[in-house]
């Protein structure tokens, strides 16, 4: 039995796009955290190890997630390839990619590499015709990724010392979460976004816990500093668990490349964060590139990006004849 069928978005009200957009921001603050908690756990332990007990912590999560969420705990059987395609990507090529990439590379370089994500998506889904194209969501987006070039340039990314080899890994990562987003938009319409993070986050642990006997090493992990472990515990919890899951509601309710766009928040959130946390000085390229990505994701969501028009059915034929053969 096939699986069923994709429910189709239906018309938001602004009002009703509130928790939607709030959910956005708070995903975009966790996130604009990642890179630093990532630094920090990777200066003590290897990549792989890193991400290993990062999905083991979520992983745990979302296992008793589902197993005290009311309804099926398992996807139904005809899903199984999609939830492990999902979870291929969301775990050993997302973040083995990711993590690889920033031990060789900088932060800097990689929110400007996922800053391509929105167009990524957004393309993607046109190509699979999941949306109709709208030059102003285009104009959007692009606005915004000049924002995010502005404030990078501006914070010294091309004096920022970061290999090539370390920057083509992170594009590998943003090319598999751009991947991950277009397919699960119909899968989170289908099963919900609880269920749908769930089903693919667990299938990436399992998928990660292979590595377990090579990488797991449990005792460099309790020798860590604290901050080590507690970065670990974030990357767990607040971004594996807390992120994916206000990832895959946006989903639910807005096109992808609307949701997408809001990833070029994340470095104009880190320059903020930097400033308030470690009192680092804010100039030009903030005020600037802010601006850029906020017109951007503005444009972006003011855009009518709908699905394409299915064409109507043909009437159904009357009967040569009436009579049963």
């Amino acid at each position: 039995m096939g699986a069923p069928s994709a429910r189709p978005l239906t018309s938001t009200s602004p009002q009703s796009l509130g928790p939607v957009y709030a959910g956005l921001i708070l995903q975009v603050l966790i996130s604009a955290g990642t890179y630093l908690a990532g630094k920090r756990a990777m200066s003590e332990l290897a990549p792989l190890t890193v991400v290993l007990w990062r999905f083991v912590l979520s992983g745990s999560v979302f296992v008793l997630l589902l197993w005290f969420l009311p309804g099926p705990r398992l996807p139904p059987r005809a899903e199984w390839g999609r939830v492990l395609l999902l979870g291929l990507l969301a775990g050993p090529v997302n973040q083995v990619f990711f993590f690889h990439g920033l031990a060789q590379s900088t932060a800097a370089h990689a929110a400007l590499l996922y800053a391509l994500t929105p167009l990524g998506v957004y393309l993607l889904s046109l190509g699979r015709g999941h949306e109709r194209a709208s030059l102003r969501a285009m104009g959007g987006i692009v606005t915004a990724f000049a924002g995010v070039v502005v404030l990078l340039l501006g914070r010294g990314l091309a004096d920022a010392s970061g290999s090539l080899t370390g920057d083509l890994l992170i594009l590998g990562a943003v090319m598999s979460w751009v991947v991950y987003t277009t397919e699960g938009k119909p899968f989170v319409a289908i099963h919900g976004p609880i269920r749908a993070t769930a089903w693919s986050m667990v299938a990436s642990t399992l998928m990660m816990l292979l590595m377990a006997p090579f990488f797991a090493k449990p005792d460099a992990v309790l020798a860590a500093s604290p901050a080590a472990r507690y970065s670990i515990v974030y990357l767990g919890l607040l971004t594996s668990v807390v992120a994916y899951l206000l990832w895959y509601f946006a989903l639910s309710r807005v096109p992808a490349s609307k949701v997408a766009v809001f990833s070029n928040l994340q470095p104009a959130a880190t320059a903020l964060a930097a400033w308030a946390i470690l009192d680092e000085a804010l100039h030009w390229e903030v005020a600037v590139g802010g601006v850029l990505v906020l017109l951007g994701v503005r444009l972006t969501q003011a855009a009518h990006v709908r699905p394409p028009a299915v064409a109507p059915a043909a009437p159904a034929q009357p009967p040569a004849s009436s009579s049963v053969g």
